[in-house]
């Protein structure tokens, strides 16, 4: 729980009474390796924490390819935030590539904390407002950038992922093939 405070703090201070409300909110999760957090086309009630692991966030297209968007690490708050805001069915599939600690909490009783805490509020519109900022980054630089610069980027922003997870996720992410993947690597590691 040490690991959440901090990271909910680097938001705004979350004073005693609102934490130790909003931590009772809070349970031990473990999502093993290829489980999914969540599916396509259920509802999203909760969101998640994570302590350590790697979660993907990605779509399938009508052919059953599949696009990696995302990817949650230590620490960062994952959810299927489309569906828990709207109360639709989620189009974004959420799997451990890496088994996963987490803590989960439900997203309505965390938002009905909103009105007695104005710090967790605070938090809220600071969290949505970063995640709209890093989903725009990337949707430029997917536009604007070629794959060498977009792979630079992906490792500044994921610096050690790559030792973690399969190539072709990256690969996916980046909006390339593999093969394409490997080529950029191999022409960066002869310099």
């Amino acid at each position: 729980m040490i690991a959440l405070r901090t990271y909910l703090n680097s938001f705004a201070p979350v004073h005693e009474e609102a934490w130790n409300e909003l931590s009772r909110l809070f349970q031990k999760v473990v999502l093993k390796r290829g489980e999914f957090l969540i599916q396509e086309g259920q509802i999203a009630t909760q969101f998640v924490f994570v302590e350590s692991g790697v979660i993907r966030a990605f779509f399938r297209d009508e052919r059953g390819t599949e696009y990696n968007k995302h990817f949650f690490t230590s620490p960062s708050i994952a959810g299927a935030y489309t569906s828990l805001i709207t109360g639709k069915p989620n189009q974004i599939i959420q799997q451990a590539l890496l088994d996963c600690h987490l803590l989960a909490a439900d997203y309505r009783s965390f938002v009905r904390l909103y009105d007695r805490y104005q710090e967790l509020e605070r938090i809220g519109r600071l969290f949505a407002e970063r995640y709209f900022v890093e989903k725009e980054q990337k949707e430029l630089e997917m536009a604007r950038y070629g794959a060498e610069k977009r792979y630079a980027l992906f490792q500044e922003r994921y610096p050690l992922l790559e030792q973690d997870i399969p190539q072709y996720h990256i690969a996916s992410y980046l909006g390339i093939t593999p093969t394409q993947l490997s080529r950029i690597r191999k022409k960066l590691a002869q310099g």
